[in-house]
C-alpha cells in the first residue's frame, strides 16, 4: 500500500526487486521525483511470532506534494531486521526524492542506539543492515531519535497490516534482499 500527494510519479524501486524472503517478488512503490530540503519519517517494523510474517510501515512528511505512506509486507522475519527494513525503505526514499536531509523517528531502541553507535551491532543478520543504513545515511543530513510507541502508532498500523496482508506463505530456507543499483545483501537466519 503506498499513498501520495500527486499523480506525477517516477519509479522509487525497481518491480524486480526481491524482499527478503526466498527470492519472492513485492510491489515497489512510486515517487514525486523533485529535490526537496528536509524530509521526516516515522519508520516501523514488526512481526506476528518473533521470527514470523512481517511487515513495515514508514511515513515521510516533507514531500511538496504531500505525505508518503508505506506499507509492505517483507516476509518471514525477526522484530529487529523488520525495523531495520523500515529505516532502509525511509533512507532509500529520501534519496530518490534527492532529498539533504532526513530525520528518523523509530520506536526501537535497538536501531536508534546502533544507529547513533551507542549499541555495537552483534548479530550478523543485524550487521549488513546497520551497515547499509549507515552507508546510505552518510549521503544526507541524517538524524534518527527514539519516539514512544503510542507516538509511532501510524507507522506501527500500517506495518502491523502489511504482516497481516501477506501474500501467502513462503519457504525460508534462503532469504535474499536485491537492492536497487547495490547488489545483493544475503541475511541467514
Amino acid at each position: 500500500m503506498l499513498e501520495g500527494g500527486s499523480r506525477n510519479y517516477t519509479k522509487c524501486a525497481q518491480e524486480s526487486g526481491k524482499h527478503l524472503d526466498a527470492g519472492r517478488y513485492v510491489r515497489h512503490g512510486w515517487y514525486q521525483h523533485h529535490t526537496m530540503s528536509d524530509l521526516v519519517a516515522y519508520v516501523d517494523g514488526g512481526s506476528l511470532g518473533n521470527p514470523g510474517p512481517s511487515g513495515i510501515g514508514v511515513i515521510i512528511d516533507g514531500s511538496a506534494d504531500g505525505t508518503i505512506r508505506i506499507a509492505k509486507w517483507i516476509g518471514h522475519q525477526d522484530n529487529n531486521v523488520a525495523e531495520y527494513v523500515a529505516l532502509l525503505e525511509a533512507l532509500q526514499c529520501a534519496l530518490r526524492l534527492n532529498a539533504n536531509a532526513l530525520h528518523v523517528f523509530s520506536d526501537s531502541e535497538v536501531v536508534v542506539r546502533q544507529m547513533s553507535g551507542e549499541y555495537s551491532c552483534r548479530s550478523p543478520r543485524l550487521y549488513s543492515l546497520n551497515w547499509i543504513c549507515r552507508k546510505l545515511a552518510r549521503s544526507l543530513d541524517f538524524s534518527i531519535a527514539h519516539v514512544r510507541r503510542e507516538d509511532n502508532a501510524e507507522a506501527n498500523d500500517l506495518a502491523s497490516s502489511a504482516a497481516r496482508n501477506a501474500e501467502a506463505p513462503v519457504n525460508v530456507d534462503s532469504q535474499e534482499h536485491e537492492l536497487a543499483g547495490m547488489g545483493n545483501l544475503h541475511i541467514r537466519p
